[in-house]
């Protein structure tokens, strides 16, 4: 009788991950924010990692947990991964309760360069007190644009991003803008690392599709039996 073929060995492949801990970019004092198994150093670099700015922080759990940090690695030492902050949002939780009937929604969107020449994109979102015409919208927007395209040309990527994650940036703008309208929440609700400055880790382009949109000054109405919001937007200054 022939003898049955032995069964081969089968590889464990989590016996062949390490474990790395990932820390946060240096705006953020490089706090650990993962502890994730990796195949290769090769393979994990350029892999995101999401948390929340309460993660980091520890502090304003009501709000802060709403708010989501995705974080690039760019380099593995040992057991230990760098990271660069590729952007920023708010959660759809967070927009849902925002939400009122009769008021108008601003939107602005934009790409602005930075002191070391990276490329940052910027969701700004405003809810006012009322509905608001279409100059009024306009002239909100030129203030945003006005502000936002002066703040990245003196900061440093880092910088920008750090302003523009704890809403010091949204702060100006709603100070820009409250005289123009009656504001109930201005944030800036979105950041997107577009393309890395000089001295920083190279980080991917965004995708085709992300570009989509680009530019557009999006209109809504809030409230009414049609109303609908398929994007997370959140705000900053009440």
């Amino acid at each position: 009788m022939p003898k049955p073929k032995r069964a081969g060995k089968v590889k464990d492949k989590w016996r062949e991950k390490k474990w790395v801990t990932v820390l946060a970019s240096p705006g953020f004092d490089r706090a650990p924010i993962a502890y994730v198994p990796i195949t290769s150093n090769e393979l994990a670099v350029g892999r995101v990692i999401e948390t929340t700015l309460f993660d980091i922080s520890k502090q304003d759990p009501q709000q802060n947990m709403l708010i989501k940090l995705h974080f690039q690695i760019t380099s593995i030492d040992g057991s230990t991964a760098t990271t660069i902050l590729k952007g920023h949002e708010y959660s759809r939780e967070y927009l849902r309760s925002l939400v009122r009937r009769g008021a108008s929604m601003v939107n602005f969107i934009r790409d602005y360069k930075t002191k070391d020449n990276a490329i940052v994109r910027v969701y700004v979102v405003a809810f006012t007190i009322g509905r608001i015409n279409s100059s009024r919208k306009h002239e909100i927007r030129l203030a945003a644009d006005s502000i936002l395209k002066e703040r990245a040309a003196s900061m440093f990527y880092e910088q920008f991003a750090q302003e523009a994650v704890k809403q010091n940036l949204a702060r100006e703008l709603y100070d820009a803008s409250k005289e123009i309208a009656k504001i109930r929440h201005l944030g800036i609700r979105k950041i997107k690392l577009i393309k890395s400055g000089e001295g920083m880790p190279y980080v991917p382009a965004a995708r085709e599709e992300e570009e989509e949109g680009l530019g557009e000054e999006e209109e809504g109405e809030l409230g009414g039996p049609q109303a609908k919001v398929e994007k997370p937007l959140a705000p900053a200054v009440a």
